[in-house]
This record gives C-alpha cells, structure tokens and sequence, in this order.
C-alpha cells in the first residue's frame, strides 16, 4: 500500500510538469531527437563518407577483373630531313603524319592479387559500415543521457515548485496567526526563510533544466529552445533488476556490438592485405591486342599511264654494226593519297600473351609482406583490446547498474517513510505541537527523499540503457 502511494507520488510529478509546459509546443519523442542528432551530426556523415568510400574501392576492385580498353589518336607535322612513316625512306621536307588506333590488356593471372584484393576491400567496406553504426550508437547514448538529464531537471524543478507552494501556505497561515497572537514572530520568520531556500531551489533547477535542454539541442544540431517539451511515455517507472548477468551481456555484445564486429573485419581485412602482398612474388600472365591506322602527307598513289621506249646506254654489234639498246617503261601519274584513304589501307592488328617475371626488386616486395604482416598483427592487437575493454566497461556497467537499483529501493522506502512522517507533522505543526524548526527539519528531509527519489530513478534507467547499449538494443 505505501509502495502504491510512492508511485502514485510519481506520477502526480510527471503530470504536473507535462500539463503546464504541455498546451503550447508540441513533444520531441526519444525516437526523433535520435533521428534528427543522427541527421544533423556532422561527425556521423563522416562517418558515412568513409564508408562511400570504402564501398568505392571495393567496386574498383571487382572492376580490375575486367579488360581494359584504350584509343588514341595523334596529328603532327615535321620540318627537314624525316623519315616517311609509310614508306620508311628518308624525305626531305614538311611531314604531317597522323597515327589511329586502339587497345585493350587484361590480366589472367597475377598471383590470385585481385581476388584478394577484393575480399579485402570488401571486408574493409564491412568494417566501415559497423563503424558507421558504432558512430550512430555512441551518439544514440549521448542523446539518451541528455534526454534522461532534461526529465530529470524537470522533476526537480516540478518538486522545487511543490515545495514552495507547501512552505508559501505555510507563511500565509503563520503570518494570520502572528498577526492575532497566537504564535512567535520567529516561527514566521523560520518559514519565510525556508521560503526564500524554496525559492533559490527553483532558480537553481530552472538553470539545470535549461542548461540540459541548450546540451541537448547542441546534440541535435538545432538551435536553443527553452520551451522544448519532451515525450516520457518510455520512461516508466522501472519494473525491477535488470534480467541479464554481466557475462550474458557480454556474451551479446561479442555477437551483437558494432564495434566488436568492425574490429573483427578490419582483422580480416589485414590478414587479406598479406595475400595482395604476397600477390608480387608471382609472374603476371595477361593477354593483349590492339588495331591501329597511319597517315603521311607524303604518301602518294601512282596510275599507269603510256609505255615508252627509252635507251639504257648500251649497245650491240651486229656485222659489224653497232645497234642501240632500248627499254621500255611505263608511265606513271602520282597524285596524294587521301587521309580516309590512307587509314583504310595502312590498317594493322596485333594480338597476344604477355608474361612479366619477378626477378629482383629490390627487396620491395619482401618488405611490403613484412609491412603488411605487421598491420595485421596491430589489428588483432587492436581487437583484442575492444574485447577486453569493452569486458570492462560492461562489468563495471552491471555493477553501477546492481548498486543503483539497491540504492533506487532503499530510497523508494525512504520516501514513503518520510511521507508518512511529513504528513504527520504538518498535522501536528498546524496544531501546535511542535514548532517551526521541528516541521522545518521534517519537511526538509521529505524533500531531499523526493529528490533522492527521482533522481536515482533516472540514474537506474541510465544504467539500464547502458547495458542495452552494449547488446545494440538502442536504435530501433
């Protein structure tokens, strides 16, 4: 029955707050103000461009399975002594020469580099995306703890409030009763001065309260509301302890934690980088062929014209009789042969294997192994420290988590003690059986048990979304 009371105190605080503060903004639930700090947060498209541009690399790296192929094209011209690209004899004068052509290679083998080359990307994509995700869900947390920091102050500032209007009527009534005499001008003047305490508190809370709402606002990267009301439909009262163990808890979080897996990949993609290195030792196999056309300004095609009879400079003797001897030739007309023309004609392929072998290099490639051998074994180094770390953080978590709900249910108890003890000097105060420093010192530590009251509440529900948050049970 008192523990119903407890919580029926409870609620008539979060009631209170939400009808005054309620009729004019409209609520931020926990989901948008997670949505719109992921959304606006500069650090998290960061983020997300790394993980662009992991995406990119590894599709780079299936894209080099393919040929390439490649054109060119070139245009030019000489002056003096040259050499006719078509006829390869030497000229002597202006040349415009002109080459066409196009090609493509692809590897066939290369140490299986590219295959490796891609799981590696891939799981360095991987890793990118889970930290993209670890990004999201650190922010997630901070959000959280704001959001729960915010209600908190709110509760604080609505029992503040409370505790004013008790102590102000309080001083109402005292001040009637000094007035007709029937009590000590000091009993008032003890009242007024709780009064004034009330009022300080209230100025205090407010200040808290709007310094979360400004730290939660900066989170979302939206500028400063005062009037910022926020949802509390998911943050009941909590049921009881919390039902997982440290060691189940961990236990998902190796299955289940976005950081865990990032480093689990980037493991992998190291171990990865060793095989690409590793790729270098071995010859690299690929086939070829290009086409291609020439141009000269020089070339020139001949048409067979008249056959004519010319002498040679010899002669023969027959009786006696010296004879002439003649040869004939054909005549020719040469005109320039056009560049359309000259490309049909000149037109040439090649097409066929090529295989390069490693000899010596310098030791470049021994060393790259090494090099690559050494950033593997940072990374499992790396992911090591993740898991025991993160073994840590989540031991120390369910140990802050058990001690605060103890805490919660001691101070629960307190409260509904001092409610019954309260209420009773107030009774016995209004009748004049003990004076205002007896009351003051009743009310004062209800007051503190209210304060006590809520604000372990809020801290136990913290706690329990960190344990949530190490088994990704954060975003929706």
């Amino acid at each position: 029955m008192i523990r119903m009371k407890t919580v029926l105190l409870l609620l008539t605080i979060v009631a209170g707050y939400t009808t005054t503060f309620a009729q004019t903004v409209s609520r931020l639930t926990l989901r948008d103000a997670i949505e719109t700090a992921i959304k606006n947060n500069i650090p998290v498209k960061q983020a997300g461009l790394l993980t662009d541009r992991e995406e990119i690399n590894w599709q780079q790296a299936r894209a080099n399975l393919l040929p390439n192929l490649n054109g060119s094209f070139s245009y030019g011209w000489n002056q003096g002594r040259n050499i006719d690209p078509i006829t390869n004899s030497y000229i002597n004068q202006q040349l415009a020469s002109s080459n066409l052509g196009i090609n493509s290679n692809v590897i066939l083998f290369a140490g299986l580099q590219l295959l490796n080359a891609i799981k590696q990307t891939h799981f360095s994509h991987e890793a990118s995306k889970q930290e993209f995700e670890q990004s999201k869900n650190n922010l997630t947390l901070n959000v959280l703890l704001t959001y729960l920091l915010v209600l908190n102050n709110e509760d604080l500032l609505v029992i503040s409030k409370n505790q004013l209007e008790v102590t102000t009527q309080q001083v109402e009534r005292l001040d009637i009763m000094v007035k007709e005499g029937a009590i000590g001008q000091f009993q008032l003047t003890d009242l007024k001065a709780q009064r004034n305490t009330d009022e300080m508190s209230i100025i205090a809370n407010n200040n808290a309260l709007q310094s979360a709402k400004l730290s939660l606002c900066q989170l979302l990267n939206i500028p400063y509301n005062k009037d910022l009301v926020l949802d509390r439909t998911e943050f009941l009262q909590p049921a009881g302890l919390y039902a997982q163990s440290a060691d189940e808890v961990y236990a998902e979080a190796l299955r289940s934690f976005a950081q865990v897996k990032a480093g689990d990949l980037r493991v992998k993609s190291s171990e990865k980088a060793i095989k690409v290195a590793k790729g270098d030792y071995f010859p690299v196999l690929s086939f070829g062929a290009n086409f291609g056309s020439s141009y000269s300004s020089a070339a020139t095609s001949s048409t067979p014209g008249s056959i004519i009879e010319t002498q040679t400079g010899d002669y023969v003797k027959i009786s006696n009789q010296q004879f002439d001897v003649l040869r004939q030739e054909q005549n020719f007309t040469y005109s320039k042969l056009g560049y359309g023309n000259q490309l049909n004609n000149n037109r040439g392929s090649f097409y066929g294997f090529n295989l390069q072998v490693p000899l010596f290099n310098n030791f470049r490639v021994r060393n790259q192994v090494k090099l690559a051998t050494l950033t593997y074994k940072n990374a499992e180094l790396e992911n090591a420290n993740i898991k025991r770390v993160l073994r840590q953080n989540i031991d120390q978590a369910h140990l802050n988590m058990t001690s605060t709900f103890d805490r919660y249910k001691a101070l629960q108890e307190q409260l509904e003690n001092y409610d019954i003890s309260f209420k009773a000097a107030e009774i016995r105060f209004n009748n004049g059986v003990i004076n205002s420093p007896e009351y003051l010192l009743v009310k004062n530590s209800y007051d503190r048990a209210k304060v006590n009251s809520i604000t372990a509440m809020y801290e136990y529900i913290l706690r329990i979304k960190i344990l949530d948050f190490y088994q990704a049970k954060l975003l929706w």
